[in-house]
């Protein structure tokens, strides 16, 4: 009796945020602001990698939405370097959900007229985060090699809803006994045809080739108006055993 009733209530947390989310994604399509669902565990390198991905975009106006559990250290940094970024809090939840973007984006000043990518750069936590959607086009993960290439076997979820997968911290691999052929083979066994991007946020490579490929998608969304992650299908409860939709980069 007791599980019937969790579910319930499960159920509509998730329809709650999934029913937001698709407003936000709605909202943003039209006003030609492409959102990235930036996920990862702590200390992968989401800030530096958004930063460098920043430093490669040519065409689109870059926003960031920093989740934090606590404290705006990275949302400070960020606006010392001239970027509009904008934080949250959540104090103790371990993931952003629809309603408090939804609330982030209102007292966002887009730039009228032009193309930007809102970077929403998650909670630190390879678990919470790939269950919501909070209105995205597209969900970016980043693992670096430094957390090992059993990641993908142990956190299937978020590699299998990822549209875009960063191995950060490439510099590092002559150090380190990090079997690449394991890891790519547990990507491939859940998203098999996820783009993977090699990457170092230390030197810089990879992410010229990262920003072309998010600006490319970004004018795909704005010349289809296509919605990929915000339209309540969510893929993300297969206990629901509702339809699975994956738009991966089309």
């Amino acid at each position: 009796m007791h599980d019937v009733l969790k579910v319930d209530v499960k159920e509509d947390i998730y329809r709650e945020n999934n029913h937001i989310a698709a407003h936000i994604n709605e909202d943003l399509t039209e006003a030609g602001i492409f959102m990235v669902n930036v996920m990862g565990a702590p200390g992968v390198g989401k800030t530096t990698s958004l930063k460098r991905i920043l430093e490669n975009l040519k065409e689109n106006v870059p926003y960031i939405i920093e989740g934090d559990i606590e404290s705006d250290l990275d949302t400070k940094h960020l606006r010392e370097l001239g970027i509009r970024a904008f934080q949250i809090n959540t104090f103790g939840a371990c993931h952003l959900d629809a309603p408090q973007i939804h609330n982030a984006v209102q007292n966002i000043l887009f730039e009228k007229d032009k193309k930007g990518i809102l970077f929403v750069e998650n909670i630190g936590n390879l678990v919470c985060p790939a269950e919501f959607v909070v209105g995205e086009h597209i969900k970016l993960l980043i693992s670096p090699v430094t957390e090992g290439s059993d990641k993908p076997y142990k956190y299937p979820l978020a590699f299998e809803k990822a549209d875009v997968i960063l191995l950060n911290k490439v510099d590092l691999l002559p150090y380190l006994d990090f079997d690449e052929e394991f890891f790519m083979k547990g990507v491939r066994a859940l998203n098999p045809d996820v783009p993977v991007f090699k990457v170092s946020g230390r030197t810089g490579e990879g992410y010229a080739e990262v920003a072309a490929w998010l600006e490319h998608q970004a004018a795909h969304m704005t010349c289809t108006g296509h919605h990929h992650h915000g339209d309540g299908q969510v893929e993300h409860h297969h206990h629901h055993g509702e339809e699975e939709e994956h738009h991966h980069h089309e």
